[in-house]
């Protein structure tokens, strides 16, 4: 047990990274329009007719078979359809396509019929004898690339086989004042397109909080046994044994400065793997048995604590330093003497780094943000050693060895036994297992912390407690702090509305990962609107900003979005919080009433006939936003104002999540 695994704690900061993506899914405000459709007529004979359809697509997009894929979310298949209003011609067998084999698809993760470049399809009729039959063709299709899908499109063809001619487009429609009224109704008049262009995204702030969480850390971990009382000891010995007080000025700083360079150093090979593979450390992050372990590890390393059993690097490791330290001057000995107290001092400082970058890191930096992380750890540890070497008088000030220290570990080991269920958590998430619901993992937060406050007010004690004496002002002051922590968490335990727990945002499972009902047809039990001005309505009532949420019931990347990244549990709190979920489904094939249904002129020509929900959407995204791709998400105020940049598929939690609170932070800012 002694040396159990010690050296994994180092590497535990990185758990939490996540890979970055090379590409950011922004989107710029543009249409797409990677397809286009020519017919024509190959005659056999006086009554045997082929009509050949033809599709054009751009270099990179896929026309999907005939054929539905057996898939549970699946490409929208193309579908031809045929008028029999006279009855004078006879379709034989069904429109032939190119015999193709399945292609996996990125998008859909599976093999599935495709086509790329040119696709030609053809139908033989047979016409009744001195007839002339006059053909309306429709083409009913959707096409993706490696990361969306448009909306479904009809084509259509309208044929006469007497004349020979081809007309393309809906032709026999015209546009009535009633078309003209419903297409007015569906334009919003968005303001503040123009404002938004795409910006480089700064992570300077984010280093900076990182640092700052790492500098946290390591003034937590002065205040443990292994490291407080080798303060004035190392200061001493650097100011006493020097042949000069400047001398040992120089020596106790440099000393300083050694241990600040060795936590940084612990980053170094990090940079390495990040650069060779970016996704490593994404990877890392969601492994499953990697969780487990740590989770594993760092209850072992609250029991140390707790003061059952010590947990410490080899003493061979540690003496072999010293007697280096010892036997070499100057400053390659100072060095090792740097390395030294890294070493002895592992089994309180470990944990408590380990813990605390583990849950701070995201993705938006890589092993950078590690770097900032372990600077600001190893900066905290090493500015006593300066500053008293400076002001010794200063150490006549710091309070005696003795039992608080010992109260300071024991309550370190509740916090590490807490924080251990934050990696099982990412586990049962990752894998879906659902024994660690949201209120299971609460409820053994309040059990840790009905714990902690127990011993805190001498109720329970541990192997290394002193004798029991009366309970210290501070040590009281904590317990009522942990009391009031507990009774804040209770309401988690509930299904209420109290149950958000906003302060603990990103620790437990998200809201929606319940042992609860929260069924809902919205993804995670989130509450969305599937019409523009209802959740216009709804979010005038709550006085909320609006994110539109342009999908498909086919759209993959969706489907991704939202069970990668709304599931993350910061995004999920401010979606379901702080904003109205509209979700308008473009590819949705059911009818609208009779009386919504409208002929739509396209700007650049043309006429579309909008009969189905999806139609309607599908327009009003490009009519609004001119952009016809899927997920495209927009914030807007309840004044149809845009808050921010409209973005697209964007894998990464925390860049999305910026997003989220950038326009949040515009909309309070402009409300107030």
């Amino acid at each position: 047990m002694k040396y159990l695994s010690s050296l994994l704690l180092f590497f535990i900061p990185f758990l939490q990274l996540q890979a970055q993506y090379f590409n950011d899914g922004s989107e710029d405000f543009q249409m797409d329009d990677p397809i286009t459709w020519e017919a024509a007529v190959e005659k056999e004979n006086d009554s045997i007719f082929n009509l050949v359809f033809t599709a054009n697509l751009e270099e990179g997009w896929h026309l999907y078979s005939q054929k539905e894929a057996d898939i549970d979310i699946a490409p929208i298949p193309t579908s031809f359809s045929y008028n029999y209003e006279e009855e004078n011609y006879e379709l034989i067998e069904d429109t032939k396509e190119p015999d193709v084999a399945p292609i996996y698809d990125q998008v859909f993760e599976a093999d599935i019929i495709y086509f790329e470049g040119e696709a030609v399809f053809t139908q033989q009729i047979k016409v009744q004898p001195g007839s002339n039959p006059k053909i309306v063709a429709e083409i009913y299709f959707s096409v993706c690339d490696d990361e969306k899908c448009l909306p479904p499109d009809t084509e259509r063809f309208n044929i006469s086989l007497q004349d020979n001619e081809i007309t393309e487009g809906f032709t026999n429609l015209e546009i009535s004042e009633k078309d003209k009224e419903l297409t007015e109704a569906l334009n919003i008049n968005v303001s503040g397109m123009e404002k938004f262009a795409p910006e480089e995204k700064e992570e300077g702030n984010n280093f900076l909080n990182i640092f700052l969480l790492g500098f946290v850390g390591g003034l937590i971990a002065l205040l443990t046994p292994c490291v407080f009382p080798m303060i004035p000891l190392t200061v001493s010995f650097f100011t006493k044994g020097a042949k000069n007080r400047k001398k040992g000025l120089v020596n106790a700083i440099l000393y300083g400065v050694f241990i600040f360079a060795i936590y940084l150093l612990l980053s170094l090979p990090f940079h390495l793997l990040d650069s060779v593979n970016p996704e490593i450390l994404n990877n890392i992050s969601t492994n499953v048995t990697l969780n487990i372990v740590f989770f594993i590890i760092f209850i072992i390393f609250a029991f140390s604590f707790f003061g059952y059993y010590e947990i410490t690097l080899p003493s061979s490791w540690s003496n072999k330093m010293d007697d280096k330290a010892s036997s070499v001057g100057g400053i390659v000995g100072i060095f090792f003497m740097a390395l030294t107290l890294a070493l002895v001092s592992f089994s309180c400082t470990g944990p408590i780094l380990g813990s605390l970058l583990g849950g701070s890191l995201t993705s938006d930096g890589g092993a950078m943000q590690l770097s900032m992380g372990m600077g600001g750890f190893g900066l905290a540890l090493a500015l006593p050693f300066a500053l008293f070497a400076l002001f010794p008088n200063w150490l006549n000030s710091l309070p005696k060895s003795g039992g608080w220290l010992n109260t300071v570990k024991v309550t370190l080991g509740f916090i590490e036994l807490g924080l251990a269920f934050k990696f099982l958590s990412n586990a049962d998430l990752v894998e879906h297992w659902g024994f660690l619901k949201r209120e299971i993992f609460i409820g053994i937060w309040v059990l840790v912390g009905l714990g902690l406050m127990a011993y805190l007010f001498g109720l329970i004690r541990f192997p290394h407690d002193g004798p029991k004496k009366r309970i210290s002002k501070a040590r009281f002051g904590a317990g009522v702090v942990t009391f009031f922590f507990v009774l804040y968490l209770i309401p988690g335990l509930t299904n209420t509305s109290a149950a958000n727990l906003k302060l603990l945002s990103g620790f437990p499972p998200p809201l929606f990962y319940s042992i609860y009902d929260k069924g809902t047809e919205a993804p995670l039990g989130l509450e969305a609107y599937k019409d523009w001005d209802k959740g216009l309505e709804a979010a005038r009532q709550q006085n909320k900003p609006i994110i539109l949420d342009f999908t498909g019931w086919a759209c993959v990347n969706c489907r991704k979005m939202e069970e990668q990244v709304w599931s993350d549990p910061e995004v999920f709190d401010i979606l379901n919080d702080e904003y109205v979920l509209i979700s308008l489904y473009v590819d949705d094939r059911k009818e609208l009433p009779e009386e919504a249904q409208f002929n739509y002129m396209k700007p650049q020509g043309g006429i579309k006939p909008i009969k189905t929900i999806g139609d309607k959407w599908a327009t009003f995204q490009t009519l609004n936003f001119k952009n016809n791709s899927q997920p495209f998400y927009v914030l807007l105020d309840n004044e149809v104002d845009m808050l921010n940049e409209p973005v697209g598929y964007t894998p990464k939690a925390s860049e999305y999540l910026a997003w989220l609170k950038e326009g949040l932070a515009k909309f309070q800012e402009t409300s107030k």
